[in-house]
């Protein structure tokens, strides 16, 4: 037995051992509440812990509390964090009541095994962690959720607890501060209250249902897309949302990514399956004829909707679904070609991230994977292109070793906790399915292919536009711009001719004829996040005029309905960002 063997902690990752020393302390409490209790494993994550735990009943959130105590007990006792080594045989006696742990042993390759107590409670673990439980910092246990073991939805429904843990509770307590900011701008919360959009069991899971609102954003966006890329030189395509196994075999996808595919299904005899991508299908546009090298490059784009399978455990809102919508397109182009069609793709990325609003990013270049398809030689000079094309807009970027595809190297473009634009270039379908163009030298010649999006898949886009704004869209992509509320129902009349105006210059805009109080329609139109509302009685049906109030509730003075008019043309037209509407 060691006491402290191992503890030559390296300081960037005292957290992490602490973190995972704060595990130990939870499944110790949980057994001291649980003695019935079978152990799964507990790591360490970032900001936090959490521990599996097969248990005689389902836990609730007033369970929390009582761990949290008892943990805190541990904490106060001090005791310390010891290593030992055991042979398998003799930890299978250890663990015999415990069958998540008979089966880790199994599959440790050693003949023997790592164990660390900390009082009367042992565990199989390889450490490090830190010498006592009086070391760990400020916890708290944040939230119960299913999980199944090995993430095999065909195994056990295990009962995860999560919990975060920092050195001071200063720290603490700012994290926590920030994880209620997350909570007041989670998507899925505010996707309820604005009726945006639903996602039903009886559908199944991950599957997007987008109400009458979430959808006028989301055309409102892709209006803007295709116009947009129309402006660029590319041209908008649409392709089936199945297509037969065999094609899905020719690309690869059907042997490196069948996990993720759904299974195929018969036509005529014939097996299908549906669409993981869109990049096949733009191949099959290209080759419909011989192309000259004068044509290059072609830029197809579409707002496909593919199909993946997600284990419905990782299921997350609109950021991680099985139906999504990729803003996808495809260049073809000669490898010459290659440098100007990425700084024309950074370019449109970083239009679309300051249109909407977006500002703290980073830009990543991935780069060679141990197996990849092509040569060291185009690797290295597709590398060297995408590198040289963010020289020349000013971006600034970190290499990202060995994270390219298998495919070719690529250029992320991430967000906090999301991931935005990225630009993948291809030597393996090419390749594969012989997608050439016809030099000057009249031979014919492989094309460079670039996959890339803009904005990701419309349902993350929208998760994260969502939770930036919380809620409270820019006037030009708010569902509904203007309320108009009327002070008594002689005003209508008046209400309804300033509907009909603001409508007929394609305003979103809606009369609250229901017969409430002026301060509940204003109070609902808050709620609802109205960047508009125009409130009219007597003086305004007299004057011609409005008087105006934001969702922030600030009032502006009264003022002609043409006045307003200007104003809110110059906010959508402008596509003005105004975070202080919220």
């Amino acid at each position: 037995m060691v006491l402290g063997e191992e503890q030559q902690i390296d300081e960037d990752n005292k957290l992490e051992v602490m973190r995972h020393s704060a595990a130990h302390v939870m499944a110790e409490a949980v057994q001291s509440i649980f003695p019935e209790a079978k152990f799964g494993i507990g790591p360490a994550i970032e900001n936090g812990f959490y521990y599996d735990f097969d248990l005689p009943r389902s836990l609730t959130p007033d369970d929390l509390p009582l761990i949290e105590a008892k943990m805190a007990e541990i904490i106060a006792s001090n005791v310390p964090f010891v290593r030992d080594e055991a042979t398998k045989e003799e930890a299978r006696r250890l663990f015999a009541a415990q069958p998540y742990k008979l089966e880790l042993i199994d599959e440790i390759p050693d003949e023997k095994v790592s164990l660390y107590r900390q009082g009367l409670f042992v565990d199989l673990c390889r450490g490090p962690h830190v010498s006592s439980t009086g070391e760990i910092g400020a916890f708290k246990l944040l939230s119960i959720a299913g999980a199944y073991w090995r993430g095999d939805e065909h195994r056990p429904m295990l009962q995860r607890i999560y919990g975060v843990a920092f050195d001071t509770k200063e720290a603490l307590a700012e994290h926590l501060k920030k994880l209620d900011e997350a909570a007041r701008r989670d998507h899925r919360k505010l996707g309820r209250e604005l009726d945006l959009f639903s996602i039903h069991e009886e559908a199944g899971p991950g599957l997007v249902h987008w109400h009458p609102k979430g959808a006028v954003v989301r055309r409102v966006i892709e209006d803007f897309w295709k116009d947009e890329h129309i402006k660029r030189g590319y041209d908008i395509v649409y392709t089936p949302h199945i297509a037969k196994l065999d094609l899905w075999r020719t690309s690869g996808h059907w042997e490196f990514y069948r996990d993720y595919l759904y299974s195929p299904m018969e036509v005529e005899g014939q097996e299908y399956i549906i669409k993981p991508m869109n990049c096949l299908g733009h191949i099959l546009i290209y080759k419909t004829r011989q192309h000259s090298y004068r044509e290059l490059p072609l830029r197809y784009a579409e707002l496909g909707t593919v199909y993946r399978y997600e284990r419905s455990g990782v299921l997350h809102g609109l950021s991680r679904v099985r139906g999504f919508t990729q803003d996808d397109a495809h260049i073809f182009c000669r490898f010459e070609q290659l440098e100007d069609e990425v700084v024309g793709v950074l370019d449109l990325a970083r239009f679309m991230i300051d249109t909407f609003g977006f500002s703290d990013y980073k830009v990543l270049l991935s780069t060679r994977p141990d197996k990849y398809a092509g040569t060291i030689e185009d690797w290295d000079k597709a590398t060297e292109t995408l590198s040289q094309a963010m020289i020349r807009l000013g971006v600034d970027y970190d290499i990202d070793p060995g994270e390219g595809v298998f495919y070719g190297p690529k250029i992320d473009i991430k967000f906090e906790g999301w991931q935005g634009p990225t630009i993948q270039v291809d030597f393996n379908l090419p390749q594969r399915f012989n997608v050439t163009y016809i030099g000057e030298d009249s031979q014919e010649h492989s094309v460079v292919m670039v996959h890339r999006t803009v904005l990701g898949s419309m349902e993350r886009f929208l998760a994260s536009l969502i939770e930036h704004y919380r809620g409270a869209f820019p006037v030009w992509l708010a569902p509904l711009q203007v309320k108009v509320i009327p002070v008594a129902d002689r005003h209508l009349d008046y209400a309804y001719k300033l509907e009909a105006e603001l409508k007929s210059e394609g305003v979103r805009v809606e009369v609250d004829a229901r017969s409430e109080t002026v301060n509940r329609k204003i109070r609902q139109a808050q709620l609802d996040k109205v960047p508009y509302m125009l409130v009219v009685g007597d003086r305004e049906v007299t004057a011609s005029t409005v008087s105006v109030r934001l969702r922030s509730r600030e009032q502006l003075t009264s003022q002609s309905f043409d006045s307003f008019k200007e104003m809110l043309r110059t906010a959508i037209t402008d596509r003005v960002k105004e975070l202080g509407w919220q």
